[in-house]
C-alpha cells in the first residue's frame, strides 16, 4: 500500500555513562520510593519504566500516526493505535468486569462527561501536538532519550495546566451531558464486542485510505538484528502496542486506575508556584477535596507523576542501550516557540478534556466509553487545523513525494 520504506539504518555505539546514570537513577529511585512509600509506589514507578523502554525502542507515536494519516494518508500507525486500543480494552474487560486489583484496589473504567470541554480540549490538544511535536506520552519518552528540542513542548505542557488550574471556576461549568458507559447497558462482554468492532472499521477505513493514496512509507529508524535487537534496536509497532497494553493494564492492577499522564504537569507546575512564595492551594480548583490532598502530598507518592517519571527514566536507558541518548545544545527558534505554543495548548486542552491521548483516548475507548471516541474526532479535527498551523512555525509536514514520512 505503499513504496519499500528505505533500510534501517545501524545502531551508534552504547552510550555507557548515560546508560549507567540512568540505570542507577532508575533503580536508587525506585528503592526509596519503595521504602519510603510502599510496594504499590514502588511498582508504579517501576511500570512506567517499562513504559519508556517501549515507548522509545517502538518510536510509538500518537502525534505522527496522525499526522501520517492526515497528510498523506498513510495509516501505519492508526492501524497500530488500534492493536493497542483493541489488547487494552480486553484487558480491561477482564480486569473491570471481574473486578481484579492488587493491594486491595478497586479497578475502574475511565469516562467523562460529553459536553463543550471535552470537544473544545481534544481539538486544542490535537493542534497542539502537531506544533509542539509531540503528545504527552511522547513528550515525556523523547525528553528521556535526551532530545532537549521537546523541553520547550514539555514547559508549555506544564504552564498550560497550571493555566487551566487558575481558570477552573470559569470552566467549570460548560454544558455537558453524563458519560456514557457502553458496558452499563450490555456489559463487558457487549461493550469489548463492540469495541473491537468499532476498531476493525478503522483498521479498514485507514487501509482503504492508504490504498487509494498510495502514500510514503513510514520512515526506518536505527535497529540490529537477532536477540540484540530487544535491548538495543527497534521493535516493530505491533510488538509495541501490546507491550504498552500490558503495561497499562499492570497500572490498572496496581492502582485502580487506567495509566495517565497530564495530571501530574499540573500538580508539578503547582507545587513550583508553591516553591517560588506563591499560593495555589488557595485557588478553587485546588481547594477540592481530592485535588488539596494530592496537592498537599509529596510527588513521589503520586500515582501519575511516578509513572511520568518511570517514562523518562526508562526512555533514557532504552536510548542509551541504543546509543542514541544525545543532548542538542542549539535549537532552533521556530521550534522552540511552536513547541512552548503547541505545550500550552494541549495543557489546557488535556485538563478542558480530562485527559490527553492516553487518558482520553487510550482510557476512554478501552473502558468502553463514548467519550473517548469523541476525543478521537475533534482530535483529528486538530492534528489537521495543526498540520496549517506549522507552516506559519516554518515547520514541515510529509508530502505525497517524500521518500519516507
Amino acid at each position: 500500500m505503499s513504496v519499500p520504506p528505505p533500510a534501517a539504518p545501524g545502531l551508534d555505539p552504547v552510550r555507557r555513562l548515560p546508560l549507567a546514570v540512568a540505570l542507577v537513577g532508575l533503580a536508587a529511585l525506585t528503592a526509596y520510593v519503595w521504602t519510603a512509600y510502599g510496594t504499590r509506589q514502588g511498582l508504579l514507578l517501576l511500570l512506567g519504566g517499562g513504559l519508556g523502554v517501549a515507548l522509545f525502542h517502538a518510536r510509538f507515536g500518537f502525534t505522527s500516526a496522525w499526522r501520517q494519516f492526515i497528510a498523506v494518508g498513510n495509516g501505519t500507525g492508526l492501524r497500530a493505535h488500534a492493536l493497542l486500543l483493541g489488547t487494552t480494552a480486553t484487558l480491561f474487560a477482564l480486569i473491570i468486569g471481574t473486578g481484579t486489583g492488587l493491594f486491595g484496589a478497586q479497578p475502574t473504567p475511565s469516562a467523562g462527561p460529553l459536553g463543550v470541554a471535552l470537544l473544545l480540549g481534544g481539538l486544542l490538544f490535537g493542534i497542539g501536538m502537531q506544533l509542539g511535536g509531540a503528545c504527552a506520552s511522547g513528550t515525556l519518552y523523547v525528553v528521556g532519550s535526551g532530545q532537549t528540542s521537546v523541553l520547550p513542548t514539555l514547559l508549555g505542557f506544564i504552564v498550560g495546566s497550571v493555566i487551566y488550574s487558575r481558570m477552573w471556576e470559569s470552566v467549570n461549568d460548560l454544558p455537558a451531558l453524563p458519560p456514557f458507559l457502553i458496558s452499563d447497558h450490555i456489559g463487558w462482554f457487549g461493550s469489548w464486542a463492540v469495541t473491537i468492532a468499532a476498531l476493525l472499521v478503522v483498521v479498514l477505513l485507514t487501509r482503504l485510505v492508504q490504498r487509494r493514496r498510495t502514500p510514503p512509507p513510514v520512515a526506518p529508524v536505527p535497529t540490529t538484528t537477532g536477540p540484540a535487537r530487544i535491548l538495543r534496536g527497534s521493535w516493530p509497532l505491533l510488538a509495541g502496542a501490546v507491550v504498552l497494553a500490558l503495561l497499562g493494564a499492570g497500572v490498572l492492577l496496581v492502582s485502580g486506575g487506567a495509566w495517565g499522564v497530564t495530571s501530574a504537569f499540573n500538580l508539578w507546575g503547582a507545587k513550583f508556584l508553591q516553591l517560588l512564595g506563591a499560593e495555589p492551594q488557595n485557588w478553587a480548583f485546588w481547594q477540592q477535596p481530592a485535588q488539596a490532598q494530592q496537592l498537599a502530598g509529596p510527588i513521589l507518592a503520586d500515582k501519575t507523576s511516578l509513572t511520568d517519571i518511570g517514562i523518562i527514566l526508562g526512555a533514557a536507558v532504552a536510548a542509551a542501550a541504543a546509543g542514541s541518548w544525545r543532548l542538542y545544545s542549539r535549537v532552533p527558534w521556530n521550534v522552540v516557540a511552536a513547541g512552548l505554543v503547541g505545550g500550552v495548548l494541549m495543557g489546557i486542552g488535556a485538563r478542558l478534556a480530562g485527559g490527553c491521548n492516553i487518558g482520553a483516548y487510550l482510557a476512554g475507548i478501552a473502558s468502553g466509553s463514548l467519550h473517548g471516541w469523541l476525543w478521537a474526532v475533534v482530535a483529528l479535527l486538530g492534528t489537521w487545523i495543526g498540520l496549517k498551523a506549522r507552516l506559519l512555525f516554518g515547520l514541515s509536514n510529509p508530502k505525497p513525494g517524500d521518500g519516507a514520512c
